[in-house]
């Protein structure tokens, strides 16, 4: 997926979620503050979002209603928006990917049916999406096992990924949670 990068570190007691603002179409950059990380569930979890915009604001919408339907339950939400996703002949053609996290819990949910926990370590967990995902994630692993805390962490990866991946900037948007 082109036009973003989307990190979600766990780590000491926090998880923080961030991304960057370009919004590319083609080779073509439209806009450098795009707001890919929100919060959701009156401020209990945070999400950000890779792919097609609108598609994007779609599964927001969608995940809200699933939230308020089975409160407090993050996974049970997100498997169930992803099965609608996967069924539902409109949201089938969506373009998208999220990051998701609570107090208790990260995922990652795709059009294909994954809903996927990060593997931890001794000192935390990084997922990340988007183009330029692999360089953030790259970059978030290896300073997992550092001394900084889960915000500097994703700030600094995303740094990477913007020196690297075109689609990728260095407007960062950051939302962080305390964990359970």
């Amino acid at each position: 997926m082109h036009a973003t990068t989307i990190v979600m570190v766990r780590k000491d007691g926090q998880v923080v979620i961030g991304g960057d603002g370009q919004v590319s179409l083609g080779q073509t950059i439209v806009k450098g503050n795009a707001r890919k990380v929100r919060r959701l569930a009156k401020g209990g979890v945070i999400g950000g979002f890779a792919g097609a915009t609108a598609d994007a604001f779609t599964l927001f919408e969608r995940l809200e209603g699933k939230l308020e339907q089975y409160p407090g339950q993050l996974t049970r939400a997100c498997v169930e928006l992803t099965k609608d996703w996967r069924t539902d002949r409109y949201l089938r053609r969506l373009e998208a990917m999220m990051l998701v996290a609570d107090r208790e819990v990260s995922l990652l949910l795709s059009g294909s049916g994954d809903v996927l926990e990060p593997e931890a370590t001794p000192n935390g967990a990084v997922m990340a999406i988007g183009s330029g995902g692999n360089f953030a994630l790259a970059a978030a692993r290896a300073l997992i096992d550092t001394d900084m805390a889960a915000e500097a962490i994703a700030r600094r990866s995303l740094a990477i990924a913007a020196e690297i991946c075109v689609y990728t900037n260095g407007n960062v948007v950051i939302e962080t949670l305390d964990a359970a």
